[in-house]
């Protein structure tokens, strides 16, 4: 019996997630005798001796996304290092793969588990560093996990935003809004409508966290209710037209009236001509320029963005 290209499309993808799940790449918890995990981190970066200068009085905080690690940061941070910045990039919600103990995949874990877990990171650098507020920089998923962090861990304080734990955001391809992961969540959709386990073929690619970051989803609607601004926060939220995982990539843009505290821009704003993909985010030299303006509205008026 012949079946339809839609149905072999179908019946394939099942395939692959069943593929995958022999392979280990599936979630999983690490073993408690597992090894001892290596921590990615950058040179430079994690000093907790660090002392903020007055022209820089708040440590940096750089979130990766999903399936990343701190490594993400190998471009921006050490240029911010170079401006005089303390800079922190932890390795975030990792989960240990099915037949391969010791080993993780990082920013993979359930999004608000992660937030709890920048949060504690968070208050290692405020008690180390003195400070009394950070900047976040996230990336994809990072910007997500911050505002998690932000709304509902004790990054802000809505009674009293002069006590907020963080004083500016900015996100580059952040799936504030959710993702359709580039037609991911249409496949799964279609595989339910077929009578078949479609709600599985996203966690199992992308894990819990790729899940949670669907349109739609309940972390994404628990987020979001109420307004996607916090007092006293400066969020900068920055897009590119290019972006094939975030996508559509205007999803990442904040939604609010206030645009003296919420700045949303595009790559291409900047510069027109520009290409940026949704990891060139963090190694392209327009986005990284954004990143410091925003941190640093000083160096925009010192600095010709690199188009």
């Amino acid at each position: 019996m012949a079946i339809s290209t839609r149905a072999a499309r179908i019946l394939c993808a099942i395939a692959a997630t069943s593929a995958m799940i022999f392979s280990g790449t599936s979630i999983a918890s690490a073993a408690p005798d597992a090894p001892p995990v290596p921590v990615p981190t950058v040179e430079g970066t994690n000093d907790f001796s660090c002392v903020p200068s007055p022209e820089h009085p708040r440590p940096v905080v750089l979130i990766h996304g999903t399936k990343m690690d701190a490594t993400t940061w190998a471009i921006l941070a050490p240029q911010l290092i170079e401006q005089g910045y303390c800079v922190f990039a932890p390795s975030y919600g990792a989960v240990g793969l099915l037949f391969e103990p010791g080993k993780v995949i990082w920013g993979s874990g359930d999004i608000p588990q992660s937030a709890r877990e920048i949060g504690g990171f968070i208050d290692k650098v405020l008690t180390s560093t003195g400070a009394s507020q950070v900047d976040i920089v996230g990336h994809s998923q990072g910007g997500t996990v911050a505002r998690q962090y932000m709304k509902f861990d004790g990054g802000t304080d809505p009674t009293d935003p002069a006590r907020n734990k963080v004083h500016s955001l900015v996100t580059l391809g952040a799936t504030n809004h959710g993702t359709t992961f580039g037609g991911l969540q249409e496949l799964a959709r279609v595989v339910t409508s077929l009578g078949l386990p479609g709600d599985a073929i996203t966690p199992l690619t992308w894990n819990m966290a790729g899940a949670q970051q669907l349109v739609g989803s309940p972390v994404l609607v628990n987020l979001n209710a109420g307004g996607d601004a916090l007092p006293g926060v400066d969020y900068t939220v920055i897009a590119t037209r290019d972006d094939t995982i975030s996508t559509p990539p205007d999803l990442t843009f904040l939604r609010t009236g206030d645009t003296e505290s919420v700045h949303n821009v595009w790559v291409q704003d900047v510069c027109p001509a520009a290409t940026t993909s949704h990891v060139g985010l963090v190694t392209d030299p327009a986005p990284n320029f954004m990143v410091i303006s925003a941190l640093d509205p000083e160096y925009a008026s010192t600095h010709t963005a690199p188009c």
